[in-house]
């Protein structure tokens, strides 16, 4: 949707995000881009002319960065999570505030699953195993996901397309959310220790922030026990690292899948120490369908916003 220009000049645009090539060039054609994923920040003149603000959950946007820019009227969220935009402090000034829910959400899943697999089938300890020429060593059995138990924390989108998923697998499913859902599928827990008792993996895919910062701790994963696996998909804050570590160097695990992590891209060398330890660099969600379809809601909330229509996508307040 192109946005038309307007005797002023297009409206600016500043992105605190690293941003596709794609969705860079669609801005571009339409708005006054201030591109700065290098976290830089523009001097007050240029920050004056913002209008809009792209970024995503993990950068968000604060009250003080907000004060900043004066003519500020709408943050998206490049992505469904927007846990750090400061949405009360955005309300307050009548700055709408929206995201992009369920457009990362299959590719997100289809992460969590290749996760689990590989730790469950060792692939990246296998292949070092081979390449170091231990071929007949390395042929022992190894657990696999048919007919496991899988604990799912949060039950949003992405939650139901990997319970979705692991039904190809004839798992069984258990979830804990802060209430069950009657069209979810599984058994809902309202505690999640239960849930890791119960768990063969457990797959962290809820919201990040204050309200679930280190929901997975030390006893979450001493519940887990020796033979489960915990697979992060969610936001580093949800899981305990030290606890992890504890967890892992104790051997009260079996092993971690780790899409992101507290304080990244800092990663603690000791998680590499442990072999059956996966970590990707929080890119879950990036596919080239993500993508596209993330700069698709991104641009038709601009083009809403801008052209005077209700904003789909905002966030409520």
């Amino acid at each position: 949707m192109s946005l038309p220009r307007t005797a002023g000049g297009p409206p600016g645009v500043l992105a605190l995000i690293p941003l596709p090539e794609a969705t860079l060039a669609a801005l571009r054609r339409d708005y006054a881009l201030d591109y700065r994923p290098d976290g830089s920040w523009p001097e007050a003149a240029a920050a004056a002319t913002v209008r809009a603000v792209v970024t995503n959950g993990s950068t968000g946007l604060d009250r003080a960065r907000m004060a900043a820019l004066p003519s500020l009227e709408i943050v998206s969220a490049f992505g469904a999570g927007y846990e750090n935009v400061d949405v009360a402090a955005a309300a307050a000034r009548g700055i709408v505030v929206t995201h992009a829910p369920g457009t990362n959400a299959a590719t997100v899943a289809d992460h969590a699953l290749g996760l689990m697999l590989a730790l469950a089938r060792g692939y990246a300890p296998l292949t070092r195993a081979v390449q170091q020429g231990d071929w007949h060593g390395a042929r022992g059995a190894r657990p696999t996901l048919a007919g496991a138990a899988l604990g799912i924390v949060g039950m949003g989108r992405i939650g139901r397309l990997i319970a979705a998923r692991a039904g190809g697998f004839d798992m069984t499913i258990g979830y804990h959310s802060r209430s069950p859902h009657e069209d979810a599928p599984g058994t809902h827990y309202a505690d999640l220790v239960p849930l890791a008792q119960r768990s063969d993996f457990l797959v962290l895919a809820c919201q990040g922030g204050p309200a679930t910062r280190h929901l997975a701790n030390r006893a979450v994963l001493r519940a887990l026990g020796p033979q489960g696996y915990v697979v992060n998909v969610s936001r580093g804050s949800v899981l305990d690292t030290g606890a992890l570590l504890d967890a892992l160097h104790a051997g009260e695990i079996a092993g971690a899948g780790l899409d992101v992590i507290e304080d990244e891209p800092a990663v603690p060398a000791a998680l590499f120490a442990h072999p059956d330890v996966l970590v990707t660099p929080h890119m879950a969600g990036r596919s080239p369908a993500a993508w596209l379809a993330q700069r698709d809601a991104l641009l038709a909330s601009f083009a809403q916003h801008f052209g005077g229509e209700r904003v789909t996508r905002a966030v409520a307040v």
